[in-house]
């Protein structure tokens, strides 16, 4: 990988361009930097989840998660570079598969609601989406490897499972959607 920072100002960026792993420079409105900025966020969105209430294993297993999506951009930072792999979204994978054995069917859609920490992972779920949408755009513009497309898609998923366990976990249940509700 690239050169570890020892200046954080450097000013080469005031021309609109960046520096990629590899060296390079390219626009900073670049497919490939918008995608890292999408994966950037959602990775500090999962810092944030992180200072809430939640089980050791799953707090343990979501800082795995940080460390794979700082992985994930380091891999969009180097063109032709390959860090996660299918391991990694088979692990996704699996988490979803265990948090969701015990979650009782769903009937209806539910809210992006409930408690601090449920909120919170729905935020990831979004943030998650759009940096999906921001590696498939990058994909149609220049070649990338599959994974890290596949582990933000599964990941959703498990954000989307996790806000159901931490509702539960904080003593509450879903929030349903009553498409029916009096106005």
């Amino acid at each position: 990988m690239g050169n570890r920072l020892s200046k954080i100002s450097t000013r080469t960026g005031d021309d609109g361009s960046t520096g990629l792993g590899d060296g390079s420079r390219t626009g900073k409105d670049s497919a490939r930097v918008h995608a890292l900025g999408e994966v950037d966020e959602l990775n500090s969105f999962v810092g944030l989840l992180l200072c809430e209430e939640m089980p050791d294993t799953l707090r343990e297993e979501l800082v795995t998660i940080q460390h794979d999506l700082f992985d994930l951009g380091g891999e969009l930072c180097i063109p032709g570079y390959q860090l996660i792999k299918e391991e990694h979204v088979a692990r996704i994978d699996g988490l979803v598969e265990k948090y969701n054995a015990d979650l009782p069917v769903l009937k209806e859609f539910i809210l992006p609601a409930g408690s601090r920490a449920a909120s919170l992972a729905h935020v990831c779920r979004t943030v998650c989406r759009r940096a999906e949408r921001a590696i498939v755009a990058l994909s149609r513009a220049e070649q990338i490897n599959a994974h890290p497309r596949q582990y933000v898609n599964r990941l959703s998923d498990l954000m989307f499972v996790l806000a159901r366990v931490l509702n539960r976990h904080a003593g509450g249940s879903d929030v349903l959607w009553q498409h029916e509700r009096k106005r």
